[in-house]
């Protein structure tokens, strides 16, 4: 019997798409161009989410343009880190846009109509719990971005991998290397705490006011892209209701 569990506003699927024995040995190499605009992406990210907390604190809106923009920078991060060493789960080169792509990882978010204004003052405070687990599963370098600052809170520690994600991938790495396969277990395992932790960046980056949930969604497919009670036709070979056989002239 299928669990069901409430969707959470920001979406993260990936599907793994047949990495290489070798080629994550340079990933490292070929993430150079990358990493290197995600500097300024990540200092714009910083500059943008300011100005939305101010937008937020006078208005209780977004601003849509920012917000595409800054929903943007972290689509592009998790493509970086799922090609990288955050998950390793592609060789497909990751295109160098904003937008949404055909790429095998995938991030969106929902444009909220009204955000709390209050709650911009203590979102960072309120995710200190998160912190403790995701500095397991990622590293020091989360935790040092989000408590930084109050009106957003991901930096580039994280893209850079660490903690226990940057373990198992090593761990799946050098099974990679030597079988040619990627263990399920371990790839279902770091999709989970990715996911995790990019949900807490978009709610201590004021994009939801809906609370992150303490649990680890395994795999590549996020449970809030799937409806919890998909609508469709009746599966082929049932069989459907016959209409009623009219009844025969009275004798």
């Amino acid at each position: 019997m299928t669990e069901n569990r409430t969707p959470y506003p920001v979406r993260v699927d990936a599907s793994l798409d047949a990495p290489s024995r070798a080629l994550w040995l340079v990933k490292w190499l070929l993430l150079i161009p990358h990493l290197v605009v995600l500097v300024f992406l990540w200092v714009a990210f910083w500059v943008v989410g300011l100005i939305a907390f101010f937008a937020i604190l006078f208005t209780g809106r977004y601003p849509r343009s920012l917000f595409d923009f800054n929903v943007g920078v972290l689509r592009w991060s998790w493509r970086v880190h799922y090609y990288g060493y955050g998950a390793n789960g592609t060789d497909r080169y990751p295109p160098f846009t904003l937008a949404e792509a055909e790429y095998p990882a995938h991030l969106d978010v929902p444009y909220p109509e009204r955000l709390s204004r209050g709650l911009i003052f203590v979102k960072w405070l309120l995710a200190i719990p998160h912190y403790l687990v995701l500095a397991v599963f990622v590293g020091g370098g989360l935790w040092l971005g989000t408590r930084g600052g109050t009106d957003d809170g991901w930096d580039n520690g994280w893209s850079a991998g660490g903690g226990l994600v940057g373990l198992l991938v090593f761990i799946a790495a050098v099974v990679l290397l030597f079988t040619g396969r990627y263990p399920q277990p371990l790839y279902d395992f770091v999709l989970g705490m990715d996911r995790w932790a990019l949900r807490v960046a978009a709610y201590t980056a004021l994009m939801t006011d809906r609370y992150p949930p303490f649990r680890l969604d395994l795999g590549g497919t996020d449970p809030g892209s799937v409806p919890a009670d998909p609508v469709g036709p009746p599966p082929t070979g049932m069989p459907t209701a016959m209409p009623p056989t009219p009844a025969g002239p009275a004798r």
